[in-house]
């Protein structure tokens, strides 16, 4: 069983909101389907905007994705700490994602007091094979 997040879904999207519009907003496509502590499941909105020449979503769009799911794992985990950075994206294309959702499960594979390390699952909504892989590493605020 899935230990339950510090901040709710609702407190984190509201935050989320405010604090960072310019990514998290309806027109965005970028939703949270569920939160935990150390981990969470983000969905990217399929847009025919983001598919790149041969008719496939760009990796700029799944390597946005591969960034913002650990930021919402690290908040949900630790509660609202804003000036959390990346400091490390490793990403993997694997396969081809089809034209449709995209699916970030992540999980904190490391939780620390100064730094999390994430791992990110990326697949096309309903599909099992994975479309990327990615590991980010995150810097944390001495202050929460």
């Amino acid at each position: 069983m899935r230990e339950k997040a510090k901040l709710s879904l609702d407190e984190l999207e509201s935050l989320l909101a405010a604090e960072f519009p310019q990514m998290f907003n309806p027109q965005g496509g970028y939703e949270i389907d569920d939160i935990w502590f150390r981990g969470c499941l983000v969905r990217k909105r399929f847009s025919p905007r983001s598919l790149r020449p041969g008719s496939t979503i760009a990796g700029p769009t799944m390597m946005a994705l591969a960034d913002f799911a650990p930021y919402v794992a690290i908040h949900a985990s630790i509660g609202w700490a804003p000036g959390a950075a990346t400091t490390n994206l490793s990403i993997n294309f694997l396969r081809m994602p089809a034209a449709k959702d995209l699916l970030a499960e992540t999980h904190l594979i490391k939780l620390g007091k100064r730094l999390a390390v994430a791992e990110v699952a990326i697949r096309s909504e309903g599909e099992d094979e994975l479309v990327a892989h990615a590991t980010s590493t995150y810097s944390i605020p001495p202050e929460r």
